[in-house]
């Protein structure tokens, strides 16, 4: 699975990070520190990136590929 974090959506919820900190992780600010990037997840850890992607309220994460 490949997921894609939008820089300009990301406000710093943080939300993603506390529920899925296997995947996501804080920068310095608060935000996301995957802003703006594109990368593969694993596929033992494709439920936490789901997680993460459905409790980001800005709708910065998504999925870009499933296989």
């Amino acid at each position: 699975m490949r997921i894609a974090v939008s820089k300009e959506l990301c406000t710093g919820q943080g939300r993603c990070y506390v529920i899925s900190p296997e995947v996501f992780t804080p920068d310095d600010e608060g935000y996301c520190a995957q802003a703006g990037t594109e990368f593969e997840v694993p596929s033992s850890l494709e439920d936490q990136a789901k997680l993460g992607v459905n409790t980001c309220p800005e709708g910065a994460i998504s999925i870009v590929d499933l296989s």
